[in-house]
């Protein structure tokens, strides 16, 4: 019986050295990059093409392996790997201990790969939602110089420390994002109870209410006459724009516009930079060339203008241009790291360079990241203040306007 063809997307070099992508029908992935060598391409990656709209990919995504249990099973990996314990029975051992049913299933996916012959790189690889493929990369590296435990560590810290990043990212939103609901809620009960009673009582008493009550009445009113059709609106607006964001076009504006923000478009630019630098490091510092590091870099990249950047980096390499110089065209890369790269380039110290800028942007990131927390805070009381003060402001002009005309 003739096999079915499986869809793969792929990400290679063409004959003029250029990075493309596509999709190549193939009964399997051996075939697939059998098919893109006659074709002349140098195949990057490979992997099973995923549909835009995917229950799998859709599951995937809401219950996943959180990255704090990621950075563990690499340590605990490395450590029972140093005990002397085999590769299989100590992902087993591991398997045993996870309570998370994601990675319990994807570590029982590996575990049989291992048992089939596939070495640990390959089996993890099939996995990119957990072990994105620059992590599996190093680990085949320290697989071939028989270092695994050493890279697993080094991939261990790498990880913990982006994900410390989100963390400070994220703890740096929630008050005003706490702030903003309890605001929302208060100004739509005092505007949806308190108001229209004082709207009812100037007009049983035949008195014009004060401009700015009107208004508010008017608002009140309107939300409560045609509340499930805003509501449907605010929804239909919200999916067309997660579905737009979803597109690659949409994807990459979003992700340049978080770049942009005020306040926190800086710190995400830094960060960004952060995790571009420190894996671009640890790759040169494993022994990858550059023509590999770069490929895996852009697949490494969240922020799709970042990655959009470097890969324009990639085609000024490809005409010879080396890092530095091509990256000096782009102003997503910040002066510093362009220099650094320079003097990394000439000193041929890449992994060195890109490490101390790391280091100095999380610096600045942390500092920036304290700042804002500072600023919102009384920035956010006096905005709110001010909200609540217009409506107190309105509710009390109106009680006295009732006092001034003898009620």
């Amino acid at each position: 019986m003739e096999q079915q063809a499986t869809l793969y997307q792929y990400l290679a070099y063409n004959e003029a050295g250029e990075i493309v992508k596509g999709k190549v029908p193939a009964p399997n992935e051996e075939a697939a990059a059998d098919l893109l060598s006659y074709a002349g391409y140098k195949a990057i990656s490979l992997k099973p093409y995923v549909p835009f709209l995917n229950l799998d990919k859709l599951r995937a995504s809401l219950f996943h392996a959180k990255p704090d249990e990621v950075v563990l099973l690499y340590r605990q990996l490395a450590m029972l790997l140093e005990s002397g314990i085999d590769i299989v029975a100590s992902l087993e051992l591991l398997e045993m201990q996870t309570t998370n049913r994601a990675l319990k299933k994807v570590l029982d996916a590996v575990i049989s790969d291992l048992r089939g012959g596939s070495q640990l790189s390959t089996a993890l690889s099939k996995h990119p939602e957990v072990f994105p493929p620059v992590y599996c990369r190093l680990l085949h590296v320290g697989e071939q110089s028989g270092d695994l435990e050493t890279m697993l560590k080094q991939v261990a810290d790498y990880l913990e420390r982006e994900v410390a990043a989100t963390k400070d990212t994220k703890n740096a939103l929630v008050y005003p994002v706490i702030i903003s609901v309890v605001t929302f809620l208060v100004i739509g009960l005092l505007v949806t109870f308190v108001l229209p009673s004082f709207g009812s009582l100037y007009a049983s008493l035949g008195i014009e209410l004060p401009p700015v009550v009107k208004v508010m009445i008017a608002t009140a009113s309107t939300v409560q006459s045609h509340w499930q059709y805003l509501f449907l609106g605010v929804l239909v607006a919200i999916g067309l724009a997660l579905v737009y964001i979803r597109t690659p076009k949409g994807r990459q504006r979003w992700d340049k516009l978080l770049l942009r923000l005020p306040l926190i478009g800086r710190v995400n630019h830094l960060h960004e930079l952060i995790r571009c630098c420190r894996s671009m490091a640890l790759m040169f510092r494993a022994g990858l060339p550059l023509t590999e590091v770069m490929p895996l870099a852009i697949q490494g990249t969240k922020n799709k203008a970042i990655a959009r950047a470097l890969e324009d980096v990639q085609r000024g390499m490809v005409k010879g241009e080396g890092l530095s110089q091509p990256m000096s065209k782009n102003k997503l890369f910040l002066p510093m790291m362009v220099q650094m790269v320079r003097v990394g380039e000439e000193t041929g110290n890449l992994d060195t360079t890109l490490l101390a800028v790391a280091r100095a942007y999380e610096a600045e990131a942390e500092n920036k990241t304290r700042s804002l927390i500072s600023l919102i805070q009384p920035a956010m009381t006096i905005i709110i203040g001010l909200i609540v003060g217009l409506i107190a402001l309105s509710i009390t002009s109106a009680i006295y306007s009732l006092y001034g005309q003898g009620f």
